[in-house]
């Protein structure tokens, strides 16, 4: 079924191979598989097979730093920039050489939404496959915000691997949001030739609880045998390669509920609902003039925007007196070389209602009123009282300190004279 959904060829000659996971970081640590193959090529062939990197951006989720970490690979991160917060596939390509068993590409960038131009990187790789022969590994992840879809794809000579990281979930889900959005090409799953595996992660947008997640491979060649252990616990022979071996059943058996209660319609519509309150999100916080608009349209419904005017106070700043609305919303700073930049983020799920936007809008606009009030008149007080004397020496105290202080002061004033609401 899920293999269907990602148009894995399903003919006669040709076997899908797939295994469940405690979610897509545990399937990310199956790109094990891409190099142990790359390593056996290596030794074949008498050359040294100790010095395999992966090509990422900067924006690839910690899963993969961890990948690199424990299994010894080298990370080379192309780095981003402000204005451009996805990588770069000709840079990326260009970082590619004869030790890389992987480039990762994201589809739905964790802290923007935003889709990597996954058909350009494969014909890229294509060319540099021809130029150089390269025998390497292409893995696709899909991404969003709150859950994860990993998408691996292998080419025949080199491999590039493509996150899919988003604020989302199911397989069905992402077809209806990848074709709903029309990113980049028509193409971007097994349809494209370096595409050999699929990792998805099942909840978020999946409607299922977390801890579920699903990696395809094309057929099993793509899938070391030596990576595969034979049990008989029940009975029969059951191959297993995940690093979990004991797991519950519930996550499996929501997602196959969901995917034939909702079905291709019923995900779309759901999908069509998040894009819609998305924008409305988006235009309402764009009306304020208060704010820059970071996450883009060809991207998983995502909203990430940041102050316009920093001087008096930042995100932490607005963050933290939205807690007091009864809202959680993320803030971060982007990766090198664009961490100057900060963001708060908002993912829009199939609860988050048109009625929801309009409420976070009027609540955001509320905080920065307060904010705008507050912070001035006691920062004035707070900074004449800059220097302090220490066993009689002026002692001036850092801009750090200072700043902790301004914001303790007008937390605690503001939460003196806030008002008990009932929601």
């Amino acid at each position: 079924m899920i293999a269907h959904l990602f148009d894995a060829p399903l003919g006669e000659s040709e076997t899908v191979v797939g295994v469940g996971t405690v979610g897509s970081s545990e399937a990310i640590m199956a790109s094990l598989a891409f190099k142990r193959k790359w390593q056996n090529k290596r030794r074949a062939k008498g050359k040294p097979c100790d010095k395999p990197n992966i090509v990422t951006g900067a924006n690839v989720q910690v899963r993969w730093e961890k990948f690199a970490n424990y299994f010894e690979v080298e990370l080379k991160e192309e780095k981003l920039r402000e204005g451009y917060y996805v990588m770069d596939s000709v840079k990326a390509v260009e970082l590619v050489d004869e030790n890389t068993i992987c480039v990762a590409a994201i589809l739905g960038w964790t802290l923007n939404g935003e889709f990597e131009d996954v058909k350009l990187l494969n014909d890229l790789l294509l060319e540099k496959n021809k130029q150089t022969g390269y025998t390497r590994v292409l893995r696709i992840t899909y991404s969003s915000v709150l859950g994860i879809f990993n998408f691996s794809i292998i080419c025949n000579n080199l491999c590039i691997s493509i996150l899919f990281n988003s604020a989302c979930g199911i397989p069905q889900f992402m077809v209806d949001s990848l074709h709903h959005f029309s990113i980049h090409s028509s193409k971007w799953d097994f349809r494209l030739p370096l595409v050999k595996s699929i990792n998805v992660s099942g909840h978020k947008y999946g409607l299922v609880y977390a801890g579920i997640g699903w990696v395809i491979w094309r057929s099993k060649e793509d899938l070391p045998e030596e990576l595969i252990f034979h049990i008989n616990y029940l009975g029969a022979d059951q191959p297993t390669f995940t690093l979990n071996f004991s797991k519950g059943s519930s996550q499996v058996i929501a997602q196959y509920y969901q995917l034939i209660r909702l079905g291709y319609e019923g995900h779309q519509n759901v999908m069509e609902n998040c894009r819609d309150n998305a924008l409305a999100l988006k235009q309402g916080l764009e009306k304020t003039g208060r704010f820059n608009i970071v996450s883009k349209d060809n991207g998983v419904p995502v909203v990430a925007f940041s102050l316009k005017e920093k001087s008096r106070y930042n995100k932490f700043d607005v963050l933290d007196m939205l807690h007091s609305f009864q809202w959680i919303v993320s803030a971060y700073t982007m990766p090198p070389d664009a961490q100057h930049v900060t963001v708060l983020r908002v993912v829009v799920r199939e609860d988050f209602s048109c009625t929801l936007a309009e409420r976070l809008v009027d609540d955001i606009t509320k905080v920065l009123h307060k904010l705008d009030i507050f912070p001035a008149k006691i920062s004035a007080n707070m900074m004449s009282d800059d220097q302090k004397v220490k066993n009689g020496t002026m002692v001036k105290r850092t801009a750090l300190k200072t700043q902790r202080e301004i914001t303790d002061a007008w937390k605690k004033f503001f939460m003196h004279r806030k008002t008990k609401v009932i929601c």
